[in-house]
């Protein structure tokens, strides 16, 4: 038996049968992108629970079954490689600012400089609204967009963008006041 409708696919031997056809196809899909047999295992879990719970997601006369759930596989390895990028850039800056990320060949006199400017933003960080902060952090050391932070605080799209410029703005302000780097002078 060939699954052929969304019929089949909510029917426990329809969603069986077509576990058993199209769950290598779907699996190669997720580690070509992934490079990750764990993370493309999870793809495949997803994909089929997601048919699971919304078998209507599927129209047969759109298209055959087999490349319905390859695309939605290459979609979702795609989120996750994209999510561990962001990670990776995130922990990235991370580092940067909290000045791990030395080197024992570099200069000591920049080495003091980054240590004072990392010194100098955690400071000026520490003076922003908690609100502005949190914004900031996710945009600049996070790796979100406006809209990402506006998601994942549940905040308009508005809100978020006055939150990151205000909070610029503020830390910028710190800074011509402060002066940390001796620049002024």
């Amino acid at each position: 038996m060939t699954v052929r409708s969304t019929v089949e696919l909510r029917e426990a031997e329809g969603f069986r049968e077509a576990y058993a056809q199209h769950q290598r196809g779907v699996y190669a899909a997720a580690l070509r992108i992934l490079g990750d047999a764990g993370q493309a295992q999870d793809v495949v879990q997803d994909v089929f629970l997601r048919v699971w719970r919304r078998p209507g997601a599927y129209d047969a006369r759109r298209g055959e079954l087999g490349s319905f759930l390859r695309l939605m596989a290459r979609s979702r390895a795609l989120d996750l490689w994209r999510e561990g990028q962001v990670r990776g850039r995130a922990s990235e800056r991370l580092r940067v600012v909290a000045g791990s990320e030395e080197r024992v060949d570099e200069d000591p006199g920049l080495l003091a400089e980054r240590g004072a400017e990392s010194a100098a933003v955690r400071a000026a960080l520490r003076k922003l609204p908690e609100t502005q902060r949190a914004a900031l952090v996710l945009a600049y050391w996070g790796g979100l967009s406006a809209d990402q932070i506006a998601r994942r605080e549940r905040i308009p799209l508005g809100t978020a963008k006055s939150r990151i410029r205000l909070g610029l703005e503020r830390l910028r302000d710190e800074f011509v006041a402060a002066d940390p780097l001796g620049i002024a002078a």
